[in-house]
């Protein structure tokens, strides 16, 4: 398979990503509106789409900003350490967003019917999203062929 195939599949793949994870997010959120809530508030269904959109999204733009670096570009420590801290966005917001599910969470069996997304959830999401953007951030910003980051001029 030769380059250009390489990449028009890689772009596929990621503008597939992109809406697949677009989709679930607005599903998710707006379950009320569309009229495809099952149960009232935001439900475990609801939080399982929103969880798989925030991961597709996440997939496709680091698939996206690693497309844009050279092939024969070291990986930095800066890249090393964003490439972490994405992941470390997605399981905190994993594990806020299921905290009741998995016996963690402020508003578990036996004295509530079902998972109540809450303020502490919220905020675990929160973070976990600005992690996500932060390591997103610093990877499209460490250096590819570059002789040191774009950001050396914070050191």
């Amino acid at each position: 398979m030769n380059n250009s195939n390489t990449r028009r599949i890689r772009n596929i793949i990621i503008v597939l990503l992109f809406v697949t994870g677009g989709l679930l997010l607005v599903l998710a959120i707006a379950a009320d509106d569309l009229g495809l809530d099952i149960t009232p508030g935001f439900g475990v269904i609801q939080m399982v789409a929103f969880m798989g959109g925030l991961t597709f999204l996440t997939l496709g733009a680091f698939l996206f900003l690693n497309g844009r670096r050279p092939k024969d570009a070291p990986r930095s420590l800066q890249a090393e350490i964003s490439t972490r801290l994405i992941a470390t966005g997605l399981v905190l917001s994993y594990v806020t967003g299921l905290s009741d599910l998995i016996g963690i969470g402020t508003h578990i069996e036996p004295s509530f019917n079902r998972p109540f997304v809450g303020p502490l959830q919220l905020g675990g999401i929160i973070i976990g999203i600005l992690l996500i953007l932060i390591g997103l951030i610093l990877y499209n910003t460490s250096r590819g062929q570059r002789e040191s980051s774009s950001l050396g001029f914070l050191v």
